[in-house]
């Protein structure tokens, strides 16, 4: 049985950040440079949750997918579609939208790149709930 302690915490905090984030009348309060720092917070919770969920899907393809999966996810593509197959997320392509999006947080700093990544995390915390639901369900 996993411990999904960390998982959970990590969407939730994602989750809260992005809240703050969208929140039109606390973000109009505030000056540029604290606007930033909270979306680049909530990128910041992007990366640290995706990371997260890839390992726990590899985790739990390990210890409950069938033997000659268990070896198998080669790349995250080959991970994904594994979850896919699993029910532990409903597609594949979006996670590796989301991969991309995780990719593009090491390599870049320009502000319409951080952009790109913010919005993509709407998105991202919807579908990383849907999976720790399906994982709690399937975690025994």
């Amino acid at each position: 049985m996993l411990d999904l302690t960390s998982l959970k915490k990590a969407i939730h905090s994602l989750e809260e950040t992005l809240k703050r984030s969208n929140d039109d009348k606390l973000m109009s309060q505030l000056d540029d440079v604290t606007r930033m720092a909270i979306k680049s917070g909530v990128i910041k919770n992007f990366e640290f949750t995706y990371e997260l969920c890839w390992k726990f899907m590899q985790r739990w393809i390990k210890e409950n997918g069938l033997s000659e999966e268990a070896e198998f996810p080669r790349t995250r593509k080959d991970l994904f579609r594994l979850a896919a197959k699993h029910s532990l997320i409903e597609t594949a392509e979006s996670w590796f939208e989301y991969g991309n999006a995780r990719n593009l947080t090491s390599h870049t700093y320009d502000d319409e790149k951080a952009h790109e990544i913010y919005t993509v995390t709407f998105n991202f915390v919807n579908d990383a709930k849907y999976f720790l639901t399906q994982i709690e369900l399937k975690n025994d």
